[in-house]
């Protein structure tokens, strides 16, 4: 085993949720080899040709990349270990927090085909497409965005994939509706974390609407601003927000989370030119975070 590769017990977790073989030949090669290939090729962000041979084909890596990244497998198998770390307690779902990062985009991301990519070997698109690449422009240069939400562990939830000018506030909500976390035998999966917590970028009547229609507890600050309007608008205005500065202390878990998520070279800077692509990229990276101890 060298240096990144997964030890026996994050293989031991990972194995039962990989897809297998079936019929004759054999459609797999080494799964455990592959993926730390892929592994190989998040941590140090370096072309998928210059992998190492030990790694097998750099062509067999990059294409399984693709493939699972496009028809979901890497999302089931998020979720599939979630799932088995909320059988065992693991999840701290009493602060659970929003926030967003920019990541710098390489030059070579630009210049993708307009026409919509397809799943091999079948006749649908990848569920995570976006006719947009998910790409903006700023003074720096090309950006994304992604917009996460973590738990009290300092592993991710849920997130996605924005162009980077996109404003923080109207993703709470598609962020938070990506919480699916199965019940480990029947039931309907666990998707409301008991406390949110999230900056003044996050302040909005539309969200705090619907986290008090979902009837989750949560502390964001009112910007200056808003406070303003609303005591100016007098008794129309609503009642004051609650804010407890003592629990919005833990929103730096969330951050803490990001650091650790950008930690891999090829989320820190995007390298995919599809959307999809890198929202598979961005997911091995939670894969190994919840992988880890």
């Amino acid at each position: 085993m060298e240096r990144g590769d997964l030890s026996d017990v994050e293989w031991a977790l990972l194995e039962p949720h990989l897809p297998r073989n079936h019929g004759r030949g054999g459609r797999w090669q080494c799964h455990r080899r592959v993926i730390n290939g892929i592994l190989f090729r998040q941590r140090t962000g370096l072309p998928w040709r210059d992998l190492p041979s030990r790694l097998g084909g750099w062509k067999t890596v990059h294409d399984r990349h693709r493939r699972w990244s496009a028809d979901g497998t890497r999302e089931k198998i998020l979720r599939a270990i979630q799932a088995n770390a909320d059988a065992q307690g693991q999840i701290d779902r009493s602060m659970v927090s929003v926030d967003s990062t920019s990541c710098r985009a390489h030059q070579h991301v630009a210049g993708a085909r307009s026409s919509p990519p397809r799943i091999p070997g079948r006749h649908s698109r990848p569920a995570r497409h976006r006719t947009d690449e998910a790409l903006g422009r700023s003074r720096g240069g090309l950006t994304c965005k992604i917009h996460l939400a973590g738990e009290g562990g300092l592993r991710p939830l849920a997130f996605t994939i924005t162009p980077g000018q996109w404003g923080d506030a109207p993703q709470m909500i598609p962020v938070l509706e990506q919480i699916r976390v199965p019940r480990p035998e029947v039931g309907r999966p666990r998707t409301r974390p008991d406390h949110l917590g999230g900056d003044k970028a996050y302040s909005s009547r539309g969200n705090r609407h619907y986290l008090r229609r979902r009837q989750i507890k949560h502390t964001i600050p009112e910007p200056r601003n808003q406070r303003a309007n609303r005591q100016r608008r007098g008794s129309k205005g609503g009642r004051p927000t609650g804010f407890d500065r003592s629990t919005y202390r833990r929103r730096n878990e969330v951050e803490r989370t990001i650091n650790r998520l950008k930690s891999f070279r090829a989320v820190a800077t995007r390298y995919d030119k599809r959307a999809y692509v890198f929202h598979g990229t961005v997911t091995v990276a939670a894969i190994r975070l919840w992988l880890h101890p």
